[in-house]
């Protein structure tokens, strides 16, 4: 793991690299995790790729008792497709006005974010299903981060 300290515009940054593979970098800043989408990926050799182990699920017992047909599977809907709803400053997430499979329109207050010791209503940019929530109320966020996906 490497460690860096950064300041931006006189707020300081801990950025902790866990994992890079490929062109995904998994990284904490200020102990916050986020994954982190490079350009392109780094060089291999000058930031080696951490790769932890797969833990195989145990095999399931069998018994004497017959089986019953798997039901067959429901086709789900894809989880975090669409479009991203990016915040659009650094701060806080008071609040979460919608949940996943949600209808929204253009201009629906979707979550707010306390800024500056001001509440921000984050609204949303497209119309349609919200298929991905990827913050939590009390999370900090940087601006760009990804808050939500609409499909």
């Amino acid at each position: 793991m490497n460690k860096y300290q950064y300041k931006v515009q006189g707020v300081d940054y801990e950025v902790e690299i866990e994992e890079v593979e490929g062109n995904i970098a998994k990284v904490n800043v200020n102990g916050i995790p986020f994954e982190v989408e490079l350009q392109q990926p780094i060089n291999a050799a000058k930031h080696p790729t951490i790769v932890k182990p797969k833990v195989e699920a145990p095999k399931p017992v069998t018994t004497n008792a017959p089986e019953k047909p798997a039901a067959p599977a429901q086709p789900a809907a894809p989880v975090g497709t669409g479009n991203a709803q990016k915040a659009p400053l650094p701060g806080t997430i008071t609040s979460i006005n919608v949940k996943v499979g949600d209808t929204v329109k253009v201009g629906d207050t979707v979550i707010v974010l306390e800024a500056m010791k001001m509440q921000n209503n984050i609204e949303a940019e497209y119309a349609g299903t919200v298929t991905s929530i990827t913050v939590n109320p009390g999370d900090s966020v940087m601006e760009g981060a990804v808050l939500l996906t609409i499909g």
